[in-house]
């Protein structure tokens, strides 16, 4: 039987989310994009996240250069649907259909519900 993958902190989600955005990166390129969000990071507590997140398997890191390449070990969507799996079946019992009528009740705009409307109508793949 297959390990699931770790789950990620909020903050070594920001990383994931940084790293999909802008693809493999040195530390310093990591720093330097995720500064507009948290101006606050220092250089050493990315490099220092990288690492952990690395041990942790959320990670592959390139060493074959000077300045390690980081890059997340899962893709973004694959992250999300063993996140959402889980949060399925911790939260709702299993239940797909209770996790979109809570999802539905006050957390979507009329764009939104008109998009989703408009996918269930087979309108869009």
């Amino acid at each position: 039987m297959q390990t699931p993958p770790p789950k990620p902190t909020p903050a070594e989600l920001d990383l994931l989310r940084t790293l999909w955005r802008i693809g493999p990166a040195t530390a310093k390129q990591v720093h330097e994009a995720l500064l507009a969000d948290r101006p606050d990071a220092s250089d050493a507590t990315v490099l220092r996240q990288l690492q952990i997140m690395h041990g942790k398997g959320l990670l592959a890191r390139d060493e074959s250069q000077r300045s390690h390449i980081y890059a997340p070990a899962q893709s973004q969507d694959a992250l999300q649907t063993h996140l959402l799996k889980d949060l399925i079946a911790k939260a709702f019992a299993g239940s797909g259909k209770a996790l979109v009528l809570a999802a539905l009740k006050g957390h979507v705009s009329k764009k939104e519900r008109a998009e989703i409307e408009k996918f269930l109508h087979g309108d869009e793949a």
